[in-house]
């Protein structure tokens, strides 16, 4: 057997997903848990390290043992590149801020090098390997999930900050006297346009009698798809304030392309020219024709893949 293997684990708030990558992008063996958030961080950082080990006894029956290359991880939270260490998370992980993700992996698998960063920081290596981003030096991601996650990549290379926390692009404002947000500022474009923004505004056109359907993020995009007027009036509101954080980003980075991945870009085609019109209005001529905005290519594995990956981009 000559395969090189790299052990991929993407840890988010409701799963934690381990495979065997190769430096392809393929996976031989894959696993995915629950993540037993509300049990506290060392359940969890537990679950890592019992589910690593199980990748690593697994990788026996695809590579020899010295073919195994490391243990690549992506976590949700602001992640200390240099230290492994989770610099802060949000409580969809309680007590996972301060916990030291590659020292206590690294001391369970000596000999193993170790690689720990945010979760869109890797899916952001995936797609320039494999994905939508593929021969680019210079892309914003942007992850449409519960929350919104970024990465920005300049020159080949992650932007990363003072120890990494760069590119928490969720928490760009596009309202100064919006709402408040959890990170402290008010009217972040995560109040808007993600999954649990979605709902919000649902909640609010529900209470002021302007929406009748469920509130719920998937049914308020279905209803925008299918034409339906209320569903549409919430939308727009959510176009509006993401196709303006767009034009910052591009303004801000003057990136070859903006990559949109996540569970809201599941809306596809509609949303991606509904926000590439939307930003084009507000972006400065140059700088339009200069990008291009893409959906993710890697799809729903790009956080295992890309941790994985980190093992040959680094290299």
């Amino acid at each position: 057997m000559s395969v090189e293997l790299a052990i991929g684990v993407d840890i988010g708030g409701t799963k934690i997903h381990f495979a065997l990558a190769d430096d392809q992008g393929k996976l031989y063996h894959q696993e995915i848990v629950r993540t037993e958030a509300r049990e506290g961080a060392v359940v969890v950082l537990n679950q890592v390290l019992e589910g690593i080990g199980r990748m690593y006894e697994a990788a026996s029956a695809y590579t020899d043992r010295e073919k195994l290359r490391g243990i690549g991880i992506g976590s949700a939270g602001q992640i200390d590149f240099a230290t492994g260490r989770v610099a802060f998370a949000v409580d969809t992980l309680p007590g996972w801020t301060g916990t030291r993700i590659k020292e206590d992996v690294a001391g369970r698998f000596p000999g193993l090098p170790v690689i720990v960063d945010n979760d869109v920081n890797v899916q952001a290596i995936a797609e320039r390997r494999y994905g939508a981003a593929r021969g680019l030096n210079s892309f914003v991601c942007l992850a449409l999930g519960t929350g919104i996650g970024g990465a920005v990549v300049e020159n080949g290379q992650l932007i990363r900050g003072t120890f990494g926390g760069a590119a928490e692009l969720g928490h760009v404002s596009v309202n100064f006297n919006g709402p408040r947000c959890s990170c402290g500022n008010r009217g972040c474009i995560e109040l808007y346009a993600s999954g649990t923004g979605i709902v919000r505004l649902a909640d609010e056109h529900a209470a002021a009698g302007l929406y009748e359907g469920q509130t719920d993020s998937r049914s308020v995009i279905k209803g925008w798809l299918d034409g339906e007027p209320q569903a549409s009036a919430i939308m727009d509101v959510v176009i509006t304030a993401l196709s303006t954080g767009i034009s910052g980003l591009i303004h801000t980075f003057n990136p070859q392309a903006v990559i949109i991945g996540g569970g809201v870009s599941e809306a596809g085609e509609p949303l991606l020219s509904a926000l590439r019109r939307e930003a084009a209005l507000r972006t400065a001529p140059a700088m339009w024709e200069a990008v291009k905005i893409v959906p993710a290519a890697v799809g729903i594995q790009a956080g295992v893949i890309g941790a994985a990956a980190q093992l040959w981009h680094y290299s």
